[in-house]
C-alpha cells in the first residue's frame, strides 16, 4: 500500500511481498517525484529489464527489482491488473510500478502535490 509520511512516500510491502521481492519497502522523497502515470497492461507497455532479485512468472507476478542499463525499477505487478508508475529523480529506484488498487487516494494526493507545486 502506498503511504505518504510527511515529506516521504513509501510503498508498504506485506510480509510475503517482502519475502518474494527480496527487498524492504521502498521509500523516496516526495520532492523527487517527477510523474505518475496509469497503465492498464504493465506486461506489454511498462516492464523493462531483468528481474534481479525478486519473483517473476510472466502474466502472473512480477515482484522485486527490475534492472536495466542505467537504472532500476521496483515492481509489484499481479496478473493483468492495472498499475501506477511513479517516476523519481535522484532516488534508489527510477520508477515504482505498483498496483492501481488500493492506492488511488494516495496517488491523488501525490498528483495534487506535483501539479500544485506542493512537492517542491
Amino acid at each position: 500500500m502506498l503511504l505518504i509520511q510527511g515529506q516521504e512516500v513509501k510503498y508498504q510491502l506485506t510480509f510475503l511481498e517482502s519475502l518474494g521481492a527480496f527487498a524492504k519497502s521502498p521509500r523516496a522523497r516526495v520532492s523527487n517525484l517527477l510523474s505518475i502515470e496509469y497503465f492498464e497492461n504493465p506486461w506489454t507497455s511498462v516492464l523493462r529489464g531483468i528481474r534481479l532479485p525478486g519473483t517473476g512468472i510472466p502474466y502472473v507476478i512480477m515482484l522485486g527489482t527490475m534492472r536495466y542499463r542505467g537504472g532500476k525499477d521496483f515492481t509489484v505487478v499481479y496478473k493483468r491488473r492495472p498499475v501506477w508508475v511513479l517516476e523519481f529523480r535522484d532516488e534508489e529506484y527510477e520508477r515504482w510500478v505498483i498496483p492501481a488498487e488500493p492506492n488511488r487516494s494516495a496517488v491523488s494526493e501525490l498528483q495534487r502535490q506535483i501539479s500544485g507545486g506542493g512537492g517542491s
